[in-house]
């Protein structure tokens, strides 16, 4: 039967990989995976949970890391580059 399926186009890569790696078509080899996947008896859990990437960390010209700033902290910073930039123009 035929059936059409979108997978990411990584995982598509992958498996194609795999296939000609292992002497089979793209048909065989995801059919031995269904097969395997379901043998198995139990269905598969939630997808994982993406992990968040880590916050940028801004840095000086130098290199040096920033301190990190509260949101108070930095709304002085902008008064000040605001107030600033009023008295010279």
């Amino acid at each position: 039967m035929r059936t059409t399926i979108d997978l990411p186009d990584e995982l598509l890569r992958e498996v194609k990989s795999r296939a000609a790696l292992s002497g089979l078509s793209l048909k065989e080899l995801i059919t031995r995976y269904v097969e395997q996947g379901l043998s198995r008896g139990s269905p598969p859990g939630p997808p994982p949970r993406a992990r968040r990437s880590r916050l940028p960390i801004t840095r000086e010209a130098t290199g040096r890391p920033l301190p990190a700033l509260t949101n108070a902290e930095l709304q002085q910073l902008l008064d000040a580059e605001e107030a600033a930039n009023e008295s010279r123009g």
